[in-house]
């Protein structure tokens, strides 16, 4: 029997609600596969500030480093943060680190609109053609989130000036190039590059390296679009798009307006891979959403998402591919039978029920 140790760092707001989903799922699927989850929490976030005095405990971080993989939820709760430093807020001082230390430099957001839920696209049935499918690789430890310098500084007594950095080399460019078109030799071999050459210098070497790794993928149709344009298609037409691939800032943003395609935040896992040795890639597993402080504790939470990274983390760190698929096909079974959590629910819709967190964890565990 195979053996996985993955961290469970549920985090703030909604965080552990959606991981109690989550951790329910991966039981099924370890029963039904014959696997060995050696699954441990720890603290992060608000919670490892309260329990430990530190958004990223020294215990949390040293379970992570002995584990094969991090599963997380989120971080954060906008009414504390005011109450530290900013470089002690959890964004910073725990998601930040974490990327830092185990090099997650390739970050993948899967966006796919379920057929059942097409109504709750934001987009009209036109613009969303034969559907959205949209894999948008993001470059996650360079730009202008990590480059230096990076300070406020005052320029006279009245004036401030904030100083951020965009670097990127020529490495950084390559080995996230050779993620997106690995990836689209899985999907429909087609990579769209996103920049800025017409105005950044970052821009111009993004496109002159991503074109030249290109060449080691014939079967790949390699295209460059301007960033204003490419956020523009995805309203437009987001069914041209297969895999996006986006320095660090450019895929934060294009992220994000992706994820609205498919109906809710709710609906949307990540994946944040480091370098791989042996057959296992080390790598941090998430929801797209936050913390949503606001329906905290209420059983409202959608846990798909968190649900659909543990499916990531099985297949991207553990190779477990029919695992993963089991989860993925449970998933959209539990959401074709018609149940809704409150964000992915219409009134309008017949042959729908609206059902809380821990329903929906239980429909989705039954039908793998």
């Amino acid at each position: 029997m195979n053996s996985y140790k993955i961290a469970a760092l549920a985090g703030d707001g909604i965080g552990p609600e959606v991981m109690h989903e989550a951790i329910k799922v991966l039981r099924v699927v370890e029963k039904k596969f014959s696997l060995e989850l050696l699954i441990t929490e720890a603290p992060v976030g608000w919670a490892g500030i309260d329990a430990a005095g530190k958004a990223l405990p020294d215990a949390t971080l040293e379970l992570c480093k002995r584990s094969d993989a991090i599963l997380f939820g989120s971080v954060g709760l906008p009414d504390r943060d005011p109450t530290i430093p900013k470089e002690q807020r959890p964004e910073r001082a725990a998601l930040l680190r974490i990327r830092k230390e185990f090099g997650l430099f390739a970050n993948l957001r899967p966006v796919k609109l379920l057929r059942a839920l097409a109504h709750a696209c934001p987009l009209r049935p036109e613009r969303q053609g034969d559907g959205v499918d949209v894999l948008v690789v993001r470059e996650l430890t360079g730009g202008m989130y990590f480059g230096q310098p990076k300070k406020t500084e005052p320029v006279s007594p009245a004036v401030q000036r904030a100083i951020d950095t965009m670097v990127y080399t020529t490495p950084e460019i390559e080995r996230i190039g050779h993620v997106a078109f690995k990836a689209a030799r899985q999907r429909r071999r087609k990579v769209t590059s996103i920049d800025k050459a017409n105005v950044l210098e970052n821009g111009v070497l993004w496109r002159e390296v991503v074109t030249s790794v290109a060449k080691q993928y014939n079967d790949v149709t390699l295209e460059h679009m301007f960033v204003d344009n490419a956020a523009m298609q995805l309203v437009l037409k987001p069914a041209q798009f297969d895999v996006m691939l986006c320095e660090n800032m450019f895929g934060d943003i294009l992220s994000d307006e992706a994820a609205a395609l498919a109906g809710s935040l709710g609906m949307l896992p990540s994946a944040s891979l480091g370098a791989t040795a042996g057959a296992r890639t080390f790598g941090f597993y998430e929801p797209a959403g936050g913390t949503a402080p606001d329906i905290a504790g209420k059983n409202l939470a959608n846990p798909v998402a968190q649900i659909l990274s543990a499916a990531l983390m099985l297949r991207h760190s553990f190779g477990l591919n029919d695992a993963a698929a089991a989860i993925e096909s449970a998933v959209e079974k539990a959401i074709t039978t018609g149940h809704r959590t409150g964000d992915i629910y219409s009134a309008n819709e017949s042959g729908t029920t609206r059902i809380g967190t821990s329903l929906m964890g239980d429909v989705i565990a039954s039908a793998i």
